[in-house]
């Protein structure tokens, strides 16, 4: 099968970003035709100079739009682009040389119009993003909705590493205003639609997320807001894992207060589950200190996430309130 991928990528003030992400494209070991579509999302740092410093080596087009968020400006991307199949990145991503050439046997052997890949941890990156990275990706601490290989098929992709076809992105109308969940919601409105999504193992990137405590607190709680939302609009999607991070805030509360009114051997149960937590990273990582920042990391994801979970759970779906009117923040116009 003869493809040709147009590689989109919005960004918003990160041109160091951009010039490391070009970088890896220059060592992709692939050898056909594809193309990068660079978009710049009403930032006030351009990129535009970066691009320039690639324009040699790379096929690159650049393109400037007021800014309306990343869903939009990914859509904005694939209507300028001439390939058949998109391949959506962040910016803050890194690309392994073999990204491309797996992706494409992968289609050559098992087509499909919609795919996504694992994220990573580059050995480059810092002790805060490795441990980041391992709860946010970890089957301890996610359940594997992320991407393992025994989510090969009716996988959810997230657009950070996410494949459309052409022909998937015309019949769906590509992404919506929502932000962030807007992949997930066009993974289920693409299954929707007759096409089938996929996990493709191997075709990792390294995502590198440029964050502190702070922002990740913040990222998580906006991914809690969004999930009940997103299972109202698509009822079949909902799983069990979504759950997790709410059950965790109610375990740890009632390990606590039993431990302090009838036996410390309520704890037993949560340090257990911890420890395995860190165990697994700090051997993942080769790190004790990473294992226990990943315990950080725990609690900052699960109670930031649980807690706006079931915020938003209250009001989308129980009170039954319109989700843009209830979360404006979480749209764009």
């Amino acid at each position: 099968m003869n493809i040709y991928f147009s590689f989109i990528i919005p960004v918003f003030n990160r041109p160091e970003e951009v010039k490391e992400l070009l970088g890896s494209f220059t060592l992709l070991n692939y050898n056909k035709p594809y193309e990068i579509v660079i978009v710049e999302d009403g930032s006030s740092e351009s990129s535009e100079n970066i691009v320039r410093q690639f324009s040699e080596k790379l096929n690159i087009s650049y393109f400037y739009k007021d800014n309306s968020g990343p869903g939009l400006s990914r859509n904005y991307g694939m209507e300028k682009a001439a390939g058949d199949y998109f391949i959506i990145l962040d910016s803050d991503c890194l690309l392994p040389p073999h990204y491309l050439t797996t992706v494409e046997a992968f289609l050559d052997n098992n087509y499909c119009d919609c795919y996504g890949g694992a994220d990573a941890a580059h050995e480059s990156f810092s002790d805060l993003q490795k441990a980041i990275n391992f709860v946010m990706t970890s089957f301890l601490t996610t359940g594997g909705i992320r991407g393992n290989k025994k989510s090969v098929t009716r996988f959810e992709p997230r657009s950070f590493n996410m494949g459309i076809s052409k022909k998937a992105f015309l019949k769906t109308g590509g992404y919506g205003t929502i932000h962030p969940g807007e992949d997930p919601d066009l993974s289920q409105r693409i299954v929707k639609n007759g096409f089938d999504s996929t996990f493709i193992p191997n075709a990792y990137v390294f995502h590198k997320r440029r964050i502190s405590w702070k922002k990740f607190h913040t990222q998580v709680q906006k991914f809690g807001l969004v999930r009940p939302i997103l299972n109202k609009w698509h009822p079949k999607s909902s799983k069990i894992t979504f759950w997790f991070p709410l059950c965790f805030v109610l375990f740890v509360i009632f390990s606590i207060t039993v431990s302090l009114f009838i036996s410390w051997l309520a704890l037993l149960p949560l340090l257990l589950y911890i420890l395995m937590v860190f165990i697994s990273s700090t051997l993942k990582n080769k790190s004790i200190f990473i294992g226990l920042l990943s315990i950080v990391a725990l609690f900052v994801q699960f109670f930031g996430y649980g807690i706006a979970f079931l915020k938003s759970s209250y009001y989308i779906g129980l009170l039954n309130r319109d989700p843009q009117k209830q979360f404006p923040t979480l749209f764009f116009n």
